[in-house]
């Protein structure tokens, strides 16, 4: 009949919106999948050999090591920005304990002060989101790279007109082959995160809770176990990151010590 209203039926109304949402789905996937191979993976593959073959004297370990410190100095204006923090979130810290020594039975006026200095003092937290979250994704790209081997014809084709091939790829660095798994590199790291964790306690001088000595025990532990698993290669670019990070750290703290040694001057 002329101008009658047509109903469809809820199922076939359900199941075409999810149809749609399916092939929706599909076409993310299919540009996540597409970004993520020809703008991330295979770039960086190519770069890995470029450096093996022009700076690392065909030691794939040293050129990861390369790579690590590469990006490392990529990254180094978000890092600069987490040590800032760092040192601000110390002063903060410490106006806070004064703040709260100062004015303790007036916990208004306590809550007002508190507000201005850290409207203040600027913390970047997102910078060290940024530095972990960019080392993370090269992480995963560096285990689809070893993995199923890095010599395979699969991986090789892959290289850029432009990047000589390599008849063969030397894994072997130092005492240990990149591709495998070891105990040895994995308890190194492990112990190296314990080490930073137990220098941190020490620096804090303050009570370590439960939890935080749980912490200090699970996590180097967890770190072992993965990389006990995963390829080597993860262990030298985590181990290389580590290093790097402690360097800076080491600056950090003498920026701290000088500002501290000011302060005491000028008091």
């Amino acid at each position: 009949m002329v101008g009658q209203r047509v109903l469809v039926p809820s199922i076939q109304v359900r199941a075409l919106a999810s149809e749609l949402w399916r092939g929706k789905k599909n076409n993310y996937m299919e540009i996540f999948s597409y970004i993520w191979e020809y703008y991330l993976y295979i770039p960086l593959f190519n770069f890995l050999v470029w450096l093996y073959i022009n700076y690392a004297f065909f030691n794939l370990g040293l050129a990861v090591i390369i790579l690590t410190i590469m990006l490392r100095i990529a990254l180094l204006p978000f890092t600069i920005l987490t040590e800032k923090s760092k040192i601000v979130g110390s002063q903060l810290s410490e106006e806070i304990s004064k703040i709260r020594k100062d004015f303790t039975g007036d916990t208004v006026k306590q809550k007002e002060l508190i507000r201005l200095a850290l409207k203040k003092r600027k913390l970047h937290p997102w910078a060290k989101a940024i530095v972990l979250g960019v080392q993370f994704l090269v992480l995963v790209l560096l285990y689809q790279v070893f993995v199923g081997g890095i010599n395979s014809e699969a991986k090789l084709h892959l290289l850029y007109p432009s990047i000589t091939r390599p008849d063969f790829i030397n894994t072997k660095f130092l005492f240990l082959d990149i591709g495998q798994h070891n105990l040895f590199m994995a308890a190194v790291v492990a112990g190296y995160l314990f080490a930073e964790i137990l220098i941190n306690f020490w620096e804090r001088r303050g009570r370590v809770s439960k939890q935080e000595q749980l912490y200090s025990l699970l996590f180097p532990a967890s770190i072992f176990v993965l990389l006990a698993i995963l390829p080597s290669v993860k262990s030298i670019f985590i181990l290389t990151s580590l290093v790097f990070s402690s360097i800076i750290s080491s600056i950090t703290a003498l920026v701290k010590f000088s500002i501290k040694q000011t302060k005491k001057s000028n008091n």
